[in-house]
């Protein structure tokens, strides 16, 4: 039977630790996780490997040491309420539900939804709810949100997205310009967004994220 405890302490100390991720909770929580609970069982054997995981033919689960980052930068703390995209089969959502207050979990697939609710129930997850639906509307109905984690790539993101941010809040996403990404946070003051590029990174543009063509005269 695989030892996945140690290597999940081989992922945290040989991928995480390294790359700068300096808040304990991030650390602390991908400890705790069990990650090859919320893979495809085929692909448990490489849930710990410093890669993305396919979980579908066009979703992946984010490598840990993209994702421990992107947790990093979003700067979340015991009081915020987390919106989290295409959460997929949950993973994501279960490390920041032990970083925050509460999290909505929003994913497009009925069948993946349905398979990280069932998780999140059986590893006793209560702060975590899971919303089926386009990633692209985000969870309105649940709005405002202190951090908001999309988990892929992205060419563009809808206005909508950045109106669901709390003052203050914080959207964290990879944007792709081709093969080359980079992560990017943009921060809610009034009407305004600012932005700010953080660490260079590449994920699959996940759907309704699609850059959307420009028409010129």
């Amino acid at each position: 039977m695989p030892d996945y405890a140690s290597a999940r302490e081989h992922m945290v100390n040989c991928q995480v630790r390294p790359s700068d991720v300096t808040r304990y909770g991030i650390v602390e929580a991908m400890l705790a996780v069990p990650r090859e609970r919320f893979v495809p069982s085929s692909k448990r054997p490489v849930a710990y490997a410093g890669e993305a995981v396919e979980l579908t033919k066009d979703r992946w689960l984010l490598d840990p040491r993209v994702f421990a980052k992107i947790a990093d930068t979003a700067e979340i703390g015991p009081g915020d309420d987390v919106l989290d995209i295409g959460c997929g089969l949950g993973y994501s959502s279960a490390v920041l539900s032990r970083l925050c207050r509460s999290v909505i979990a929003v994913e497009s697939d009925g069948s993946m939804a349905k398979a990280a609710e069932e998780t999140f129930s059986a590893l006793s997850f209560d702060n975590v709810a899971v919303l089926t639906g386009p990633l692209e509307a985000g969870a309105e109905s649940e709005k405002p949100f202190d951090v908001i984690i999309i988990e892929g790539g992205v060419g563009d993101v809808p206005p909508a997205l950045f109106e669901q941010l709390a003052e203050g809040g914080r959207l964290i996403a990879v944007w792709m310009e081709g093969t080359f990404g980079q992560v990017r946070v943009s921060v809610r003051t009034g009407s305004s967004i600012s932005h700010r590029w953080v660490f260079d990174a590449t994920a699959s543009v996940l759907p309704g994220f699609s850059r959307k063509p420009v028409f010129a005269l």
